[in-house]
């Protein structure tokens, strides 16, 4: 199911189990062709099979799909997009689910094309008997995503935890101590999707009574406790699995998940890419236009034009550097980014003249530099320990240098490089903010487009000082949900841990890898998204942006693979990044000049099934998975070369790559133990989900393998994806449920479950402690307290 807007912009995908590989790009044409013609794609499929009319001229547009189950959304008599559907049993029932989702977005439609459950009505008798024993009165039945239950409770009850259904709780007559959150104890499966123990640790507790509605997520602990007899409460029960677990299509679920999805892809392009962090609204502002504020911080506007000159420079060379022949080129004049530049003989201009009109037009630069010193406070804002962000728009484009740095990485958008056209850039100064402190500001105007030999002179249009308390980075926050199977994992996991979201709306996430702060810049996060074929950067300031486009493939039949993008991401000892790609089946390096250097991509001359995890040595030896799942039919795709799905590893000088073990019918997750003595590899394989363990020879190779872990038996559908170790050796794995934790010896300590089910991880920030979570189609992290093995 693919749902665009009214430009046939991708908004939403979802692909269903059992439709082929090739019908998300079918499903993506569907949708655009019934918005391009605004109207069903059953129209232009039936014109051009009843007599050709059309079909030379039709079939040659550019994303035209003339196939049945495109359909176009209506809103108040607008297109405001469209539903495309492909895979299903037939072109019908393609159509029906694309009718389906349109109508989700048509007040009223729903009703109209029968796609609603019947109202359902319950006599007083018959609601008075359901509460004498308690006992369900809607089962979910007709369609439904949700159930009503009539319960009565008698005693304290157990701690529950219900992993796919949400409960709305309103209470009828009675009262009781209820508890939420924290940590269920002694958890274990008792039904499909349940899970029930002792009691809970760290939660919170309230008291509910009669009128109260209280709402309880799926899989966060709850517990009655001190119920006066009788209590009667209403349960709605709300399905929240997710749409690509279900092994049946109802129309609720189809429209239901195209309607969340659509709008949830417009809620997070609003959050994460209009404003630069931090988040929301400040809590005090000082105008750098107004002279009363300059004065506030003890600065002073100075300015200079810039000037552009002849300058000696050498071609580029074998290194792609420039070291080849000598060459003429042009520089600017002067280089006033540095902190100590001396400015005191640039001209001073008064804070409120800057929106004056400067420099020569046409091409022109210019430099504005003010020093600013932070005041105790800010009316009566305490300024200490606050985070504050400097905000400049100029007229057109602006680079910033703050204290003489200027910070960039790959795919940054904005921040001290060009925003945009006459966009907002907005710098964070410093996150602990001291009364008294001094920092140098240097900005470099831009007069733009500069194609266009602009005829308009350079300005600024604002700046300011941002300050903010307490900023927020992560979208929510719930407590974890805590598995505890031993005492031991009060050692790792604090009490009152904490899941936060950091961002959402992706399709699929995948091998996370933290980079760690450098001179000039702070540590981020780099993760995949291999449906998307993208990869993405995430700064702890919480700023989300594409840092690498086209990420594992470019093939003209992308539209055939499920997962054509990467998937691994890890550094090496030069902190160069290293990736395994799906679609391209290889592995790269990224040098420090942007350029991919093949690692891997063939092994006895034929080619590699689907690079999947990877992981180094500490000899500069390379380690990778290689399972057929970024394949588009997985192990019966025709492309498939090789046999068997391997382990490999590429020698420290590149030259050779290793065949280690075949054992695994997926091999998937990765890791050494802290002294290198052991390898780890887990299994994507649901007959078999278990985690190996070898012997590390002296040249490299493994040996000795030996199951260390078997979850085969363990309730739920996923086998093992990511592994991660931490320095004292205990494992972290995506297993069925949640993250395993699982000691050096092979003891099962717990399992956290989150919101989504976390499929691959990465151990981040300055000290190695907080774990983060790519997890569907979500981005957490959680604190912990043992220090992770990072590269």
């Amino acid at each position: 199911m693919a749902v665009v807007d009214d430009g046939g912009n991708l908004m939403a995908l979802e692909r269903l189990d059992g439709t082929f590989s090739a019908g998300a790009n079918i499903s993506i044409g569907k949708a655009r062709t019934a918005v391009m013609f605004k109207k069903p794609t059953r129209f232009f499929e039936e014109l051009i099979n009843s007599s050709g009319k059309g079909r030379t001229v039709m079939t040659a547009l550019e994303n035209f799909t003339p196939l049945i189950g495109g359909i176009p959304i209506t809103v108040d008599g607008q297109i405001v997009g469209g539903v495309g559907v492909s895979g299903a049993a037939s072109a019908d029932q393609d159509e029906k689910l694309a009718i389906a989702g349109a109508n989700a977005f048509t007040p009223g439609a729903s009703a109209a094309s029968g796609s609603t459950p019947p109202v359902s009505y319950f006599e007083k008798s018959k609601v008075d008997d359901a509460f004498s024993k308690g006992a369900i009165l809607l089962d979910g039945s007709d369609g439904r995503n949700y159930m009503v239950h009539a319960s009565r409770r008698e005693k304290p009850g157990q701690a529950e935890i219900h992993t796919k259904d949400a409960d709305v709780i309103y209470v009828l007559e009675g009262s009781a101590k209820f508890i939420t959150g924290g940590e269920a104890v002694d958890a274990k499966t008792t039904a499909p999707d349940e899970l029930r123990g002792t009691s809970i640790r760290n939660g919170e507790t309230r008291q509910i009574a009669k009128g109260d509605v209280i709402v309880v997520p799926n899989g966060v602990p709850h517990q009655f406790l001190e119920v006066t007899n009788p209590f009667l409460y209403y349960v709605v029960k709300v399905d929240k699995r997710d749409m690509n677990m279900k092994k049946q299509w109802h129309v609720w679920s189809a429209s239901t998940t195209l309607a969340l999805a659509l709008s949830l892809s417009f809620v997070r392009a609003a959050a994460q890419t209009i404003q630069d962090p931090p988040f929301g609204r400040p809590d005090a502002v000082v105008d750098l236009a107004a002279r009363d504020s300059v004065q506030l911080v003890k600065g002073q506007w100075r300015y200079h034009d810039v000037k552009i000159v002849d300058a000696d420079s050498r071609a580029v060379g074998p290194d792609l550097k420039p070291s080849g022949d000598p060459i003429k080129t042009y520089d600017y004049a002067p280089y006033a980014g540095a902190a100590d530049f001396d400015d005191s003989q640039w001209e001073g201009i008064d804070a409120t003249t800057l929106d004056q009109r400067r420099s020569t037009a046409k091409v022109c630069f210019n430099w504005y530099r003010i020093s600013v010193t932070i005041p105790g406070k800010v009316g009566n804002f305490e300024t200490a320990g606050s985070t504050i962000a400097f905000e400049i728009v100029i007229d057109d484009y602006a680079e910033v240098w703050v204290n003489g740095k200027m910070p960039r990485v790959l795919g940054q958008p904005g921040g001290p490089v060009i925003k945009g056209f006459n966009a907002p850039n907005r710098v964070i100064i410093t996150r602990n903010a001291q009364p008294g402190q001094r920092i140098q500001l240097a900005v470099f105007g831009i007069n733009g487009p500069i194609s266009y030999s602009p005829q308009n002179f350079i300005w600024i249009k604002s700046a300011t000082l941002d300050f903010y308390k307490a900023p927020k980075v992560a979208i929510s926050e719930t407590p974890a949900t805590i598995i505890r199977k031993d005492p031991a994992l009060d050692e790792i996991v604090p009490a009152g841990a904490k899941i936060e979201k950091l961002a959402g709306g992706f399709l699929f996430t995948e091998g996370p890898i933290w980079v760690p702060r450098m001179e000039d810049t702070d540590g981020y996060l780099l993760f995949s998204d291999p449906n998307n074929n993208l990869i993405y950067r995430w700064t702890q300031d919480g700023q989300l942006s594409i840092f690498l486009t086209k990420s594992g493939y470019r093939g003209m039949d992308i539209g055939e693979y499920g997962q054509p993008g990467s998937n691994g991401l890890t550094l090496d000892k030069q902190g160069r990044l290293t990736i395994n790609q799906h679609g391209n089946r290889r592995v790269v390096r990224m040098e420090k000049n942007g350029q991919l250097t093949i690692l891997a991509d063939r092994y006895e001359e034929r080619r590699l099934n689907s690079p999947n995890d990877l992981v180094y040595k500490s000899d500069g030896a390379l380690y990778f998975t290689d399972p057929p799942f970024g394949l588009p039919k997985f192990f019966d795709d025709p492309r498939k070369e090789l046999p068997y799905s391997g382990v490999f590893r590429v020698s420290p000088d590149g030259k050779q790559v290793q065949l280690l073990t075949t054992d695994l019918k997926g091999p998937n997750g990765l890791a050494f133990s802290p002294d290198e003595k052991y390898f780890y590899v887990d299994d994507w394989d649901t007959e078999k989900k278990i985690i190996m363990r070898y012997e590390v020879n002296s040249d490299g190779t493994l040996s000795n393998g030996k199951i260390f872990f078997d979850m085969t038996s363990a309730e739920g559908e996923d086998a093992l994806d990511g592994v991660k170790i931490d320095q004292k050796g205990t494992l972290y794995v995506s297993g069925p449920g949640g993250l395993w934790i699982i000691s050096a010896e092979g003891k099962h300590l717990g399992t956290i479950v989150g919101p989504e089910h976390p499929h691959n991880f990465a151990w981040g920030d300055d000290d190695g402690k907080t774990l983060y979570l790519c997890a569907k189609t979500g981005l957490y992290r959680i604190r912990l307290n043992i220090p992770g093995i990072r590269p």
